[in-house]
Parts: C-alpha cells; structure tokens; sequence
C-alpha cells in the first residue's frame, strides 16, 4: 500500500473519499426499526392525506346553502341530527334544514360543504352532557358560512403515488412522522456503517488514569466515537494502540468482517513511530511534491480513484497530514492527525463525507454559511483554516461569532474546544482576519 507523493487542497481530498467511499447494502425495514438511517429508495405515499374530507375545527358541520341568510337580527336554526366524534364511519344525510356535531379530524358528511365553529355558533355547551335530554336539538347561526370554510379537502397535503420523500434523505423524526402519515409501513434504507475506532500512541492512557511524565489521557477516540454515532455510525471497536506496529496489525485483523471503516488518530505523519503509515503505508518514501489537479483522459472524464491508502498533505490548518484509502478486505480506512482540534476538524472534513457517502446521503457535504467576524486573528496563507469558534450575538441578532482560542486553530488546545459552537472557515488566500470581516461558519451546537 505504497503513498503517492502528492499534496491536495480540501476539496480535492474529500472528492478522493467521495469518490471512494464503498455504497453500503440495503434492507427493507418496519417504519419504527428505521430512525436515523438513509432512504435507499424513493417513499411514496400509499394513501391521500387527509384520506377524505374532514373538519378542521370543533363545530358544526352544515349546508352552506342553508346559512347565506343568517344575520344577528335574523339567525337561521337548523335542526342537529348527529354527532361526529374523529374515528366515525358515519355519513349521515344532511336534509335542508340540519346540520351535525363535529370534532376536529372527523369525516365531513357527503351533504355538508363547510364547518361552523363552536365559538360562532349558539345553542351548544361544549362542557354540556352530549347524550340525553340535555342536549340541545338544534343550533343557531348569526352569520353565512361560506362553503369549503374550516375543512381539511382529501389529498390536500399528498396523494396517493406522491413523492413523499427522496432516496437520500436521513430519517429524522419529523421525515418519519410525514411517511407514517402518508401510510407507508417499511422503507427500503441503507444499513449503519460499523466502525472501528483507534487511538494510536505509546503516550495514552485511559482518562482519569494516574499521568506519568511523557503522557496524556487519550480524548479522541472518545471524540470520535461520538462523532460516528453522530453521523450514523455504530462504533463495533473503540481502543488504542502503543506505537509497535504489531499491535494495530492484530486489531486491523481482528476487526476483519465485522466492520466496513476504520478510524485512525495519530501517527500519520512523517515521524519515526508513526504506527499508521508504518502498518499502512510501510514502502512511503515519506516525501511530498505540490499538489497537482486530478488527470483526466482524453475524453475528460476524470480517471478513476486508485483505492491504496495514501498519505497526502493537505492545504489546511489543523490536520495537514491525513490518510485515506481502502484496505485490501475493502474497507474504508481513515488516518488522522493525532492532536485533539485537527482529528475534531478532519472528522468533519473528511471522514464525516466519507460515512454519510457510504449510507447514500444525497448531501454528504455540510453548508456553511456566512458570519461577522468580532475578533480578528491570523491565518496561514496558503492553507484553509479551519479555527473553534464561539456564537457572541444575541438570538435574533445578525450571527457573529468570535474565536474560541487564543492562538489561532490551536490544534492540541483540547480544553478549549467546550468554549466552541462551531468553526470558523478562512480561505487559503487570506492571512489574517480582521473584526468586521466576513467568513464561513458551520455550526455544531444549538
């Protein structure tokens, strides 16, 4: 698994993981097994909705017809023959002259075109008994009810057939709501990416562990593995490794079948213990060259991806060196910087992509949208930098965002990342920020 020299800006390295990213299988499941993953399939609704006519207020189903008269002065009486609670089959006939109860959601009688609400009309208590002597027999209208007022039509919202929702799309509650409204029972989804998690470092120990000299408590698989979950990943592994090389050859074969990715934090980069790139990529050479646009054949569709894990640099701050490719039993593999901030930015960069792709998400990418910078700091020129940013204005007020840390994007400033609510996005082009300046945002918390 030899690494091509090469070195790449963000798009062009997350185009690599798009274009690599293998398609997962999909299955048919009930509605209610299936929140959180990807339609692999079109959901269309099997039934009209609203399924028939039906009141939109509690009142008193009429003939329009039968009020164009009704004043203060002169109210119209009509006779009540029924009462509709939702859920009835009943379709009573309406004659001139009468008119029914009924409740929000119940089917509007064949012979009624509009609904009067209980607050405009006389001769019903709603706190009143409903059944017996007490009931009253008849209501009174002061003013016309034009016909089609306060009902919900059939098919209003979709028709049987309609495009409900679109392959692609996650299934958040409200999708999930909108498909069980529409009556459709199972759904065709891909399934969780299973995913394997390592911290790579003879330096790592578990948190709260006792920390001698030369140590630190491993934060990133716990970081990334609530990142996969986040992206609808089941994380099947999560653990770390020293920097003997051995011992992440048996966990790479060990998960073998069991998982469809693998996520790696440090050693990617050129040092002499670099366990990734040494159980990865042990022929590298190591060096890099400038980045070159992907080759195209004559016809100008581009070449296809060669799938070998590759180490590139990437034109972007934090996370420079990154690892991307597919192991020998197919599986996506991800190598990241090993320093919290830059494995929390390349996650979302590139491997965040990379899982949504395999699932079949039509917007692998996230937007980001434009924000008031309110205070300025430098930029690498050169690099895209992506810096922990923190939400200052008021709700309501235009988004302005100030920098989470003091330093730039601080890549092992771990601590400060709980101050961030998103990260900011400074173009490779510009060296320094000023307040007042506008750049990019992705927010990552409400």
């Amino acid at each position: 698994m030899a690494e091509a020299r090469y070195r790449s800006t963000v798009e062009d390295h997350q185009h690599r993981i798009l274009a690599l990213a293998p398609l997962l299988p999909a299955d048919t499941l009930p509605l209610a097994e299936a929140a959180g993953l990807t339609l692999a399939a079109d959901a269309t609704a099997t039934l009209d909705l609203p399924p028939w006519d039906n009141s939109a207020m509690d009142g008193y189903a009429v003939r329009s017809e039968d009020t164009t008269r009704a004043s203060a002065q002169a109210p119209v009486r009509l006779d009540l023959i029924a009462e509709l609670p939702a859920g009835t089959e009943a379709d009573p006939a309406l004659a001139p002259g009468q008119a029914a109860r009924i409740m929000t959601g119940a089917p509007l009688p064949t012979d009624a075109d509009a609904v009067v609400p209980l607050e405009d009309a006389v001769g019903w208590d709603p706190a009143a008994p409903t059944a017996g002597t007490e009931t009253p027999a008849h209501v009174e209208l002061h003013h016309p009810a034009a016909a089609g007022r306060h009902l919900r039509r059939r098919g209003e919202d979709v028709r049987a057939g309609d495009l409900v929702s679109p392959a692609g799309r996650p299934l958040t509650p409200h999708r999930l709501s909108a498909l069980a409204a529409a009556g459709i029972a199972e759904v065709r989804v891909r399934r969780r990416p299973q995913v394997v998690v390592v911290s790579t470092g003879s330096e790592l120990v578990a948190p709260g562990a006792s920390v001698r000299r030369g140590q630190i408590p491993d934060s990133n698989s716990l970081l990334l593995a609530s990142l996969v979950a986040a992206s609808g990943g089941l994380v099947v592994h999560r653990g770390r490794v020293s920097d003997d090389p051995a011992e992440l050859q048996t966990v790479l074969q060990s998960t073998h079948g069991a998982s469809d990715a693998v996520i790696l934090t440090g050693g990617a980069s050129v040092g002499a213990h670099d366990v990734a790139r040494l159980v990865l990529a042990p022929d590298s050479p190591g060096g890099t060259v400038p980045s070159t646009q992907p080759s195209t054949p004559d016809g100008g569709t581009p070449a296809p991806e060669d799938p070998t894990v590759r180490f590139d640099r990437v034109a972007v701050q934090p996370g420079k060196p990154q690892g991307f490719g597919l192991l020998p039993d197919g599986r996506a593999v991800w190598s990241l910087p090993g320093n919290p901030v830059s494995a929390w930015v390349s996650y979302l960069l590139f491997v965040e992509p990379g899982l949504l792709a395999m699932q079949g998400r039509d917007t692998p990418v996230a937007p980001w949208q434009p924000v008031t910078i309110e205070e300025g700091w430098r930029s690498p020129p050169g690099r895209e930098q992506f810096v922990p940013a923190r939400v200052v204005s008021a709700p309501g007020e235009p988004l302005r965002i100030a920098q989470a840390t003091e330093r730039g994007s601080g890549s092992h400033l771990a601590g400060r990342m709980a101050r961030a609510t998103g990260l900011a996005r400074v173009p490779a082009t510009t060296d320094a920020v000023s307040a007042g300046d506008t750049v990019l945002y992705r927010a990552l918390e409400a």
